[in-house]
């Protein structure tokens, strides 16, 4: 349903993991370009695995494939795969997010591999027309101190990144002990955004809004557990990056037909369509969309809702941002204008 719709609707991406966009075939190319010893022999072999009890299940699949991006030219490889093939879905702006943190605990420098990223987003926007910005994530199970430390590292790139995320496992972690660091971002001018109301309950959200003072929640499917808090999120107009596919294949949903984004953009959230991990969770971000749209009877109308809410939820000028929105309302408007077959 609405299939065509979906494929020529411009959109952003704000919420995928670098690293996270790894296909097994990357992977095991890398592998050998890097001599490396890897335990699978083919793609099949690595898909076979993709089956997830929770979270820290997928976690253990993600850190083994991520071992073998080695060097600059890997990780540029990677981003520029995912902006090539995301160019084919009509998304026009892009915000990935990696953990400095989780390269130097393989034995890497973390500049290499941001420097790397970045150098990919240029060449995107060159080659696709494509708007985009790193997004640099703490691992909260590291805790804030290791936190900081990753911030200073940063520094550097400070002028060249547009925001810091806290994101890995939820449960556990709250955001709150994070707060200093969020703050020294904010005043280097970076947006903020947290992983919260995933695994982590309602409380986590509060913490990230009120504490943390996040610009935007990534997740937060939880919150409509709290009614007082989907008032506060509606009427501030804080954005959710939902990864709808994600939740059903890490087990916060048990299928996509029971996932709540329908419900959450019915109740005046300001609700965005993501992939977060695609080659493990089942889709890249149209599959997303079609999905959503054929399991939760989306109207057209709230397709195209979404795709506007991907950039007004993005981190950029308000120039840009209308840029953007201009394109997706000349698509509905050559959508309207065409008899339907």
């Amino acid at each position: 349903m609405h299939d065509d719709l979906i494929a020529v609707l411009p959109k952003a991406e704000l919420h995928l993991h670098v690293e996270g966009s790894l296909e097994p075939a990357q992977a095991l190319d890398f592998a050998r370009r890097n001599g490396m010893e890897f335990p699978f022999a083919s793609a099949e072999e690595i898909l076979a695995t993709y089956e997830f009890d929770n979270l820290a299940h997928f976690g253990q699949a993600y850190q083994l494939n991520a071992t073998t991006l080695r060097t600059g030219q890997d990780f540029y490889d990677l981003t520029y795969a995912y902006l090539r093939r995301v160019h084919a879905d009509n998304v026009v702006h892009v915000e990935p997010v990696m953990s400095p943190q989780a390269v130097e605990a393989r034995g890497l420098r973390a500049g290499m591999a941001v420097e790397a990223v970045l150098a990919a987003l240029e060449d995107g926007k060159r080659d696709f027309g494509m708007t985009g910005g790193l997004m640099i994530g703490c691992q909260r199970n590291r805790g804030p101190d290791e936190g900081l430390a990753m911030l200073d590292q940063m520094e550097p790139y400070r002028d060249r990144i547009i925001a810091l995320g806290l994101h890995s496992m939820e449960v556990g972690f709250p955001p709150a002990p994070f707060r200093t660091m969020f703050d020294r971002a904010r005043d280097w001018g970076w947006n903020t955004a947290a992983h919260a109301g995933e695994e982590g309950p309602p409380e986590y959200i509060w913490e990230a809004v009120e504490v943390l003072g996040v610009d935007r929640i990534d997740h937060g499917v939880r919150a409509e557990e709290d009614p007082r808090l989907m008032a506060l999120l509606a009427e501030r107009g804080i954005p959710l990056t939902v990864c709808p596919l994600s939740n059903v294949y890490l087990k916060v949903f048990p299928e996509i037909g029971a996932h709540n984004i329908a419900r959450l953009l019915r109740a005046g959230l300001h609700v965005t369509v993501n992939s977060d991990d695609p080659p493990y969770f089942g889709g890249y971000l149209n599959e997303n969309y079609r999905q959503c749209a054929a399991a939760l009877d989306l109207s057209a109308d709230e397709l195209i809702t979404l795709a506007r809410n991907s950039i007004t939820a993005a981190f950029l000028p308000q120039a840009e941002k209308a840029a953007h929105l201009a394109r997706i309302d000349g698509v509905v408007r050559a959508a309207q204008a065409t008899p339907a077959q």
